[in-house]
């Protein structure tokens, strides 16, 4: 039998995040993980602490930023790739009444640091924005895919690493921990995503699966060099490549692309741009999102030595670090999770 302190189920950015708390605190790990979920590979990885629906800070904004970069940035230097790229949020105003609220926001005390109080003119043929832009700071984008490539590529240099399912049923739990065919672990956590409803052991969470779907454009006339937030966003690659994103789907659970979310978001872009561009890739993968839009962290109601790291949503390359320090603290530390991200919070409404 191979001893570890932990085995961790899901290689995604809540799988990532929380590998790195082990690494940091000398714990030793290893991870299963079949790649059935796509959820962080599709992610636009953007890293924005306002919510530009109602310019209000993200819950938990400045800590989450903190512990993230300095864990992007660590793995960059690690698996010597790049994975953070600088680059400002635009919100296109739509009228000037949403001019007058971005200056009331970027007013208060707790948003100064986070929004320019200049209204940023369009300049750019290509757009159509005649109210022009607020500039959002401390921005950026994660290269999610290059990220997770890399990761699992070290992990299995280091025979850390099973690319295979996850048979519940061969899962023991003991006493001390739990032993899953050759390996006993002192715990084990569960972030796998969408792939969760299939856990029985966790299964009864009020997981919410979105589909969303991504286009990538071809636009040699575009030449932006920022994240544009409208109806859509617009997510600049290099090479003159744009992401576009990101629709909503709860029907339709499929990884596959449909012709519906390719009409809807070429409807968007429609309206924001007015230059020629080339389709020229769609992917789709399923995000696991939870109705009061905070994550799903804690300890199994009856095996205490078993967890789930799960329903990060659409901030999940801001928000990962932060849960998965909260969970090891838990574990490790008996620190008590932040009320609004313990799967508690479900079970005190039953």
């Amino acid at each position: 039998m191979n001893q570890v302190d932990y085995i961790v189920v899901g290689i995604g950015l809540a799988g990532i995040s929380f590998c790195e708390q082990l690494k940091a605190n000398n714990k030793s790990f290893v991870v299963f993980d079949n790649a059935s979920q796509q959820s962080s590979t599709v992610a636009g990885g953007l890293y924005n602490p306002v919510v530009l629906k109602r310019f209000t800070p993200v819950w938990k904004c400045k800590e989450q930023l903190n512990l993230a970069l300095s864990m992007y940035a660590k793995l960059e230097q690690e698996l010597q790739v790049v994975l953070d790229y600088k680059i400002p949020v635009y919100r296109k105003f739509a009228s000037l009444e949403e001019q007058n609220d971005w200056f009331a926001a970027s007013d208060k005390p707790i948003l100064l640091e986070y929004l320019s109080s200049k209204i940023v003119k369009n300049e750019n043929v290509s757009l159509d924005a005649p109210f022009g832009f607020g500039e959002v700071l401390e921005t950026g984008r994660i290269d999610v895919k290059t990220l997770m490539d890399a990761y699992k590529e070290d992990l299995l240099k280091k025979n850390l690493f099973f690319e295979t399912d996850f048979e519940y049923n061969s899962l023991k739990v003991l006493d001390d921990g739990v032993a899953y065919q050759s390996i006993n672990a002192k715990q084990i956590v569960f972030a796998e995503g969408f792939g969760v409803t299939k856990n029985p052991y966790f299964n009864n969470l009020p997981l919410v699966p979105a589909k969303g779907e991504l286009l990538i454009i071809h636009a040699p006339n575009l030449k932006i060099d920022y994240v544009l937030k409208a109806s859509a966003f617009l997510i600049p690659l290099g090479a003159d490549l744009y992401i576009v994103g990101a629709t909503y789907e709860w029907k339709d659970l499929s990884h596959a692309v449909s012709a519906s979310a390719r009409e809807e978001l070429l409807d968007k872009l429609k309206k924001l741009i007015n230059c020629e561009y080339e389709v020229v890739n769609q992917v789709a993968g399923i995000r696991p999102t939870v109705k009061d839009r905070r994550p799903l962290v804690g300890r199994h109601e009856i095996h205490k030595n078993m967890y789930v790291l799960n329903g990060l949503g659409t901030r999940g390359v801001m928000i990962g670090p932060y849960v998965a320090k909260q969970l090891y603290n838990l574990i490790e530390n008996a620190i008590p999770l932040d009320i609004e991200i313990d799967i508690a919070r479900f079970k005190s409404k039953n």
